[in-house]
């Protein structure tokens, strides 16, 4: 098997497994789904990043692996590819967080100092 299937697999998964976990979908669908099966065992297994990632590897190893050798070797590379892709993701913020200050005097004045004088912006 050529690396690239490898690499848009676990890519593949971590965005299915993304879009099913924490996404609202086209029209709020999957967070209706999401609300609907929450009580039962789909529920938990949607509640969960991990577990979820390993129902959806599952389809993707079946599409691009031959023979049920290298399906079964395929199935968690391509679930832990997909964690790996969260967890490298799930550090970054998708926007820098504004800046925001308070009129009301602190309780101590020092930490405002000490966080003004680290500002680069005015």
């Amino acid at each position: 098997m050529p690396i690239y299937q490898f690499i848009l697999g676990a890519i593949a998964a971590w965005r299915i497994t993304h879009l099913l976990a924490f996404e609202e979908g086209p029209g709020a669908l999957l967070e209706s789904l999401r609300r609907r099966i929450k009580p039962g065992f789909w529920g938990k297994v949607f509640e969960c990043f991990y577990c979820l990632s390993l129902w959806v590897a599952a389809p993707i190893a079946l599409l691009i692996a031959q023979g049920w050798r290298e399906r079964a070797i395929l199935w968690p590379a391509l679930s832990g590819g997909a964690i790996l892709v969260e967890r490298f993701n799930a550090g970054a913020p998708a926007m820098a967080p504004s800046y925001y200050t308070e009129d009301a005097a602190p309780e101590n004045p020092d930490v405002e100092t000490q966080a003004e004088e680290q500002d680069v912006l005015r």
